[in-house]
C-alpha cells in the first residue's frame, strides 16, 4: 500500500495536505450560496395573449385553440393547460426535467408565429419563463408614519411606487422581480359626453383616430445656415392637457370640432384592479422574488439597506413609511441555525462516545480529526459541484458526521491491536491499515454507490435528494481518504496502547464496565459459535430473522406522503368570491376576517401570550379579479395553528365563498394547499362537464370529510354579461362597421385607449371614456346617443340588441380539453397514499362504472398525488438499482458472486429497523408521515448496514487465508475481533444523528423521519446481523466446502507419471 506507506514516511506532507483542504474547505463555506431548499428545476413557459375588453369564450375560440393546435407537438411536453378569462389568454406549458429552456423559448415563438391570424385589437402574445422564480422572498406594504402621516389616497401613489421602490428593488443583485399592487396607475381620460359628440355627428371613431394621428413628432432633417446646423422637427405630440383639448376632430361646414367641443380633458385613474388592506386599513404592497441560485440571506440583507434608503430619501418626507411583513430568511436562518447546531452536538456526541471507547485522548484524536477534515472538505466539493447551502444540504452533512469515522474507527482499531501484539508504533500503523483497506475500500463504495441511482432521479423529490446524496457521499468518500492517510501517519506518531491500573476502578475501565463490555463480547461470540455448530439452528436463525424482517416491513409498512409541508409562519388563503361580484362587494368580505383577527393584533404586547396564536404579527387582505387573497403570521411561530383554525372558522361562514386557507407549504410552488390532492376532470361540452364536476365534487366532500374541495374554475356559469348584438342590416345602412360599433361599446362603457401622454416622466395612457353613469347603467346604455358616419344621430338601441345573459368566467384546458380541477386538502391525520385510495375506489371507481366518466369525459389525480405515484415507482427502482450495484461491487471487491449474497441479507433487517424508528419517532414526539424525503433513509440504510457484515466477511476470509482451518472458529474470531469496531461505528452513526431526530423546529420536517429510519435500521440491522450473518456464512462455507469434497470425489483419479 504506497498511500498508507507514503503518508507514514511524510507525515508534514500529509498535514499540509489536510491543512489545504480545510483552507480552501473554509472559503468555499462563504461562497456557498445560501437557501432554504436546493433549486428545483422544472422547465415551464407561459404564452400571455392580451385582448382587450373579450370575453373568456372569445378568448378561448380566437385565441387560445389557435394556439394550442400549433403547440401541442412540441418536442419535449410534458403538459399544456391554459386559462382563457376576460381580457386575457394564458398557456403554461410543462417540459420535460432537462430541457433546455432558451431552446424550448426559440421553439415556442417559431410555433407561434404560425398562428394564422389575431383579432385586430389583440396584442402580441408574450412569452415568459414560469416555475422557479414565483415564490417572494419579501413583502412590503405602504403604511402613514406616526408624525406627519400621510393624508391622501395611498392608491393614487401607483405610479411613484413603480417608478422609486420597485425599480430600486430590481437593481439589488440577485433580485428577479418586483412588483406592486393595490394602486391604480394614471390615465389622461377624454372624457365624452355622447350627447354632444353625436349632436356635432363626429363618431368615437373619428375622435380615437384624431387623438391618435395628432399626437405624433416627425423628423425634418437638417440644413445649414452659416456657422450653425439646424435640426427639424415638426412636434406634435401632446404636452399639456391644453394641446389636446386643441386637436381638431373634424370640419363641418367650414367650422372646426375641437376636443374641448365634445369632451372634456382631465387626469385620471384607471379602474381597480387589485385592492390591498394590511391590518384593515387600505395599503399597497410591495413583492420582491430573488433570482434562482442567489445567496437570499445576501439579497434580504441588501433589500433591507435599500428599504431604509427609500424611506429616508423618498417617502418620509410624504409622511409614509415602508414597512416589510414577510422576510423568508427568518424561517432559513432558524432552519439552518437548527441543522448546524444539531450538526456541531452530533459532532460532540460522536467525539464522546469515541472517548468511551477508546479510554484513550490520543486514540480519540486520531480518530476524530475525520469529522473536521470530511465536513470542510465537503464545503469544497459542493461548490466544485454548483450546489448551495441549504437545510438539506447541511443535513446530509449531519447525518455524515458519525458515518464519516467508520472507516478511521476500523482503520484505528486494527492498528491498535497490532500495537498490543508489541509491534512499534510504525510497523503496527502500516500493517493493520493494510489489512483492513479492502474492507474499508468495500464498505466506503457501497456506501457511496446507493446514491448513484438517486442522482438521476428527475422527478421533483429526486432533484431535492440530490444535495443531501452528494453531501454525505462527498464526506465518505473524503474520510476514505482520511482513513487510509491521516490515520496511519497520526498513528505513527502519537498512539499509545491502555496500560493496567493494577485492578484500581476509574476512567480507563469505566469503573468496572469494561469488564461487563467484555463479557458481553464473549457472551456474543460463544453464542454464535454455538449456532453455527448445528445445521438446524442456522437454517432456523437464517430462515427465522429473514421471515421476520420481510413479514415485518410489509405488515407495519405505514402509508405515505408526498413532500413535508413545514411549520412555516406564513398562512394563505384563496377564495373565489361568487359570480359577479363588483370590486366594492368584495371588499366587504374583508370586514369577517378583521372582526376575527382585530383582537388578535390590537392586543397590548403584554396580553398577547393568552391569545391564539400568541396575537397576530401580520394580517393582509388583496382582491384580484374574481380572487381573494387573504393571509397572516402569528406573534408565536409554533402556534400558527390556532390562528389558522380562527381563519379557518370565518371562512366557513362566508354563504357562495369557495376557497382554502393553510400554511405556505416549503416546496410550495403554487397558490394551491400545500399537501393538496388535484383531481382534473376533462371533456368537451361545458354544460355537461359542469354537471359531472359537481356530482364529483360533492361525492369527494362525503368520501374525505373535511377535506373542503373546491373548483377551479367555479361551476356557475351565470357570471352576467350584457351582450351587445348588431343589427348588421340597419348598422350597414346607417354606415356602421361591426368595428366602429365595438369601438363605440368599448368608449361608453371601459374605455379605449387612444394614444399615450407624457405625464411627469412616464408614458401613461390617453384613454377616450364616457362620463360616468352614462353607461353603467343597463337601461341608459341602450338610449345612448351615437352619431353614424353619414351624419345621423341614433341610439345604440337602433343598431344594435341588448341582451342580459349569462357566461363563465374562466375557462380551462388541459392538453387541448376543457377542464376543471378540484382541489382537497386531507385532514392532518389522513396520509396522502389512504385519501388517493378512496378517491379511486370509492369515487372515481363508481363514476368509471356507471358510466359518468366515458368516453370523451375523464377524470384523474392530479397535482401532488401524481408527483406520488411517480416518485413512489422511480425510488422502487432506484432502491432494487442501489442493491444491484452494492452486490456488483461486493463481488468485484471480494472476487466471489457468493459472499456478496451472504452480506445482503442484512438489508431486510435494516428495513424492518427503519420502519420501527419511525414508529417510536410518531410515538414520542408526534406525527412524522413516510414522506418521499423519508423514503431516501432505506436507500441510505442499503449502504451503510452492509458495512457491519462486509467486517465479519472480510475478516473470517483473512483468518482462513492465514491458516485457520477451522472454519467455525474463524468465524468467531472474525465475531470477536469486529465487534468492537461494529458497536463503535454504530454508536458513533447514531449519536451524530440523534440530534437532527430529536430536536424539533424549523426545518427539522425534511429530516428527522430520515434521521429516525436511518437510526431504527443502524441499531435493529446491528444487533441481528451479529447472528444471521454469522450463521449464514457458515452454511455457504460448509456448502462450498461439501461440493469442493463432492467434485473432487467425482474427478478421475490421475495418472503416475512415467519416468523415461
Amino acid at each position: 500500500m504506497k498511500v498508507v506507506e507514503g503518508a507514514i514516511k511524510y507525515p508534514v506532507t500529509t498535514a499540509v495536505g489536510v491543512l489545504l483542504v480545510v483552507l480552501f474547505g473554509l472559503l468555499a463555506l462563504f461562497r456557498l450560496p445560501v437557501q432554504m431548499a436546493p433549486v428545483v428545476e422544472e422547465p415551464q413557459l407561459t404564452v400571455t395573449t392580451v385582448w382587450p375588453g373579450a370575453s373568456p369564450l372569445e378568448i378561448e375560440r380566437e385565441i387560445v385553440d389557435e394556439q394550442e393546435e400549433q403547440l401541442q407537438s412540441l418536442e419535449g411536453l410534458v403538459r399544456m393547460k391554459s386559462t382563457s378569462q376576460r381580457n386575457m389568454g394564458v398557456i403554461e406549458l410543462t417540459f420535460q426535467t432537462g430541457t433546455d429552456i432558451d431552446a424550448a423559448l426559440l421553439q415556442v415563438n417559431n410555433r407561434l408565429q404560425q398562428v394564422p391570424e389575431y383579432p385586430a385589437d389583440a396584442e402580441r402574445p408574450v412569452l415568459a419563463v414560469a416555475g422557479a422564480e414565483n415564490q417572494a422572498a419579501a413583502w412590503f406594504v405602504l403604511t402613514p408614519t406616526a408624525e406627519n402621516p400621510f393624508s391622501g389616497d395611498l392608491s393614487t401613489l401607483q405610479d411613484l411606487i413603480e417608478d422609486t421602490v420597485v425599480a430600486a428593488f430590481e437593481r439589488v443583485p440577485g433580485v428577479a422581480a418586483s412588483d406592486a399592487y393595490g394602486g391604480r396607475q394614471h390615465e389622461m381620460h377624454v372624457v365624452v359626453d355622447p350627447a354632444r359628440l353625436a349632436a356635432r355627428r363626429v363618431t368615437l371613431d373619428q375622435l380615437v383616430a384624431a387623438l391618435e394621428r395628432e399626437n405624433r413628432d416627425f423628423s425634418g432633417g437638417d440644413f445649414v445656415e452659416g456657422k450653425r446646423r439646424y435640426v427639424v422637427r415638426t412636434v406634435g405630440s401632446y404636452e399639456s392637457e391644453q394641446a389636446i383639448e386643441d386637436v381638431v376632430v373634424a370640419v363641418q361646414d367650414g367650422v372646426p370640432i375641437y376636443v374641448r367641443d365634445v369632451a372634456n380633458v382631465e387626469l385620471g385613474l384607471r379602474k381597480w384592479e387589485s385592492r390591498g388592506f394590511y391590518l384593515g386599513t387600505p395599503t399597497l404592497a410591495i413583492r420582491v422574488v430573488s433570482r434562482s441560485g442567489a445567496n437570499v440571506l445576501d439579497v434580504m440583507k441588501e433589500l433591507k439597506l435599500t428599504a431604509a434608503r427609500l424611506d429616508q430619501e423618498v417617502l418620509a418626507p410624504l409622511g409614509l413609511d415602508l414597512l416589510q411583513v414577510y422576510d423568508e430568511t427568518e424561517y432559513i436562518e432558524g432552519a439552518i441555525g437548527l441543522v448546524k447546531q444539531s450538526l456541531l452536538l452530533g459532532a460532540v456526541l460522536a467525539i464522546a462516545i469515541l472517548m468511551l471507547f477508546l479510554r484513550s485522548p490520543s486514540s480519540t484524536l486520531v480518530v476524530a480529526v475525520a469529522i473536521p477534515i470530511s465536513i470542510v472538505g465537503t464545503f469544497l466539493l459542493m461548490l466544485w459541484l454548483g450546489r448551495s447551502l441549504n437545510v438539506v444540504s447541511l443535513a446530509g452533512m449531519a447525518f455524515a458526521v458519525g458515518m464519516v469515522v467508520d472507516n478511521s474507527i476500523v482503520v484505528l482499531e486494527n492498528i491498535y491491536r497490532h500495537r498490543q501484539l508489541g509491534k512499534g508504533r510504525v510497523r503496527a500503523a502500516y500493517e493493520g491499515a493494510r489489512e483492513v483497506w479492502g474492507a474499508v475500500l468495500a464498505s466506503t463504495l457501497t456506501t457511496i454507490a446507493v446514491f448513484v441511482p438517486v442522482l438521476f432521479v428527475r422527478e421533483e423529490a429526486g432533484q431535492l435528494f440530490r444535495d443531501i446524496a452528494l453531501a454525505i457521499a462527498c464526506a465518505v468518500g473524503l474520510s476514505l481518504v482520511v482513513a487510509m492517510t491521516v490515520i496511519p501517519s497520526l498513528s505513527a506518531k502519537i498512539l499509545e496502547t491502555a496500560r493496567s491500573r493494577g485492578g484500581t476502578r476509574g476512567f480507563h475501565d469505566l469503573w468496572g464496565m469494561t469488564a461487563l463490555a467484555a463479557r458481553a463480547g464473549r457472551g456474543i461470540t460463544g453464542l454464535v459459535y454455538g449456532i453455527c455448530g448445528s445445521t438446524a439452528s442456522r437454517l432456523a436463525v437464517v430462515a427465522g430473522l429473514t421471515a421476520l424482517a420481510v413479514g415485518g416491513s410489509i405488515l407495519l409498512a405505514p402509508e405515505t406522503e408526498y413532500l413535508p409541508s413545514g411549520n412555516r409562519n406564513f398562512i394563505l388563503g384563496v377564495m373565489n368570491a361568487p359570480p359577479g361580484y363588483s370590486v366594492d362587494e368584495m371588499v366587504r368580505l374583508q370586514q369577517p376576517f378583521v372582526d376575527a383577527l382585530e383582537p388578535l393584533w390590537a392586543a397590548p404586547p403584554d396580553a398577547r401570550d393568552e391569545l391564539p396564536g400568541g396575537g397576530l404579527r401580520d394580517m393582509f387582505f388583496f382582491t384580484f379579479g374574481n380572487t381573494i387573497f387573504v393571509g397572516a403570521s402569528a406573534g408565536d411561530p409554533d402556534r400558527v395553528g390556532e390562528v389558522l383554525e380562527r381563519m379557518n372558522g370565518v371562512l366557513s361562514q362566508l354563504a357562495g365563498v369557495e376557497g382554502f386557507i393553510g400554511q405556505v407549504g416549503i416546496f410550495q410552488r403554487d397558490l394551491g394547499p400545500g399537501r393538496g390532492i388535484d383531481v382534473d376532470v376533462v371533456g368537451p361540452d361545458l354544460e355537461r362537464l359542469v354537471a359531472i364536476t359537481r356530482e364529483l365534487r360533492d361525492r369527494l366532500a362525503r368520501a374525505i370529510p373535511g377535506s373542503r374541495p373546491r373548483t377551479e374554475p367555479e361551476l356557475n356559469l351565470s357570471n352576467p354579461e350584457l351582450r351587445v348584438y348588431p343589427d348588421r342590416r340597419r348598422a350597414a345602412e346607417l354606415g356602421l362597421s361591426n368595428r366602429q360599433l365595438g369601438i363605440v361599446v368599448s368608449a361608453l362603457v371601459d374605455g379605449i385607449k387612444a394614444s399615450d401622454y407624457r405625464y411627469q416622466g412616464r408614458e401613461i395612457d390617453l384613454v377616450v371614456i364616457a362620463e360616468p353613469g352614462h353607461a353603467h347603467r343597463t337601461h341608459l346604455l341602450e338610449q345612448m346617443p351615437i352619431a353614424t358616419p353619414n351624419g345621423q344621430q341614433v341610439t345604440l338601441g337602433d343598431v344594435a340588441r341588448l341582451v342580459p345573459e349569462s357566461g363563465p368566467t374562466e375557462i380551462r384546458h388541459v392538453d387541448r380539453h376543457r377542464a376543471f380541477q378540484i382541489s382537497l386538502t386531507p385532514p392532518e391525520s389522513m396520509p396522502l397514499s389512504t385519501a388517493m385510495g378512496i378517491i379511486e375506489r370509492e369515487v372515481l371507481g363508481p363514476l368509471r362504472a356507471d358510466g359518468t366518466l366515458a368516453g370523451l369525459y375523464r377524470a384523474r389525480l392530479s397535482g401532488n398525488a401524481d408527483k406520488l405515484t411517480q416518485t413512489g415507482r422511480a425510488l422502487g427502482f432506484n432502491l432494487v438499482l442501489a442493491v444491484v450495484i452494492t452486490y456488483l461491487l461486493m463481488a468485484a471487491l471480494f472476487e466471489s458472486f457468493l459472499y456478496p449474497l451472504v452480506i445482503l441479507f442484512s438489508v431486510p433487517l435494516a428495513g424492518l429497523g427503519g420502519i420501527l424508528g419511525l414508529a417510536v419517532l410518531n410515538l414520542t414526539t408526534g406525527r412524522q408521515a413516510l414522506d418521499v424525503l423519508t423514503m431516501l433513509g432505506f436507500i441510505i440504510l442499503v449502504g451503510t448496514v452492509v458495512n457491519n457484515a462486509i467486517l465479519i466477511v472480510h475478516q473470517t476470509l483473512n483468518h482462513l487465508r492465514e491458516g485457520e482451518r477451522d472454519r467455525r472458529l474463524a468465524i468467531r474470531e472474525a465475531v470477536r475481533n469486529r465487534i468492537r469496531p461494529i458497536f463503535m461505528s454504530v454508536a458513533t452513526s447514531v449519536g451524530g444523528m440523534l440530534p437532527l431526530v430529536l430536536f424539533p423546529g424549523p426545518g427539522s420536517e425534511l429530516y428527522r423521519g430520515l434521521g429516525s429510519v436511518v437510526v431504527g435500521g443502524l441499531v435493529v440491522s446491528t444487533i441481528f446481523t451479529l447472528f444471521l450473518v454469522p450463521a449464514l456464512l457458515s452454511l455457504v462455507l460448509d456448502a462450498r466446502a461439501a461440493l469442493r469434497r463432492r467434485l473432487r470425489a467425482l474427478a478421475p483419479p490421475r495418472e503416475p507419471a512415467v519416468a523415461e
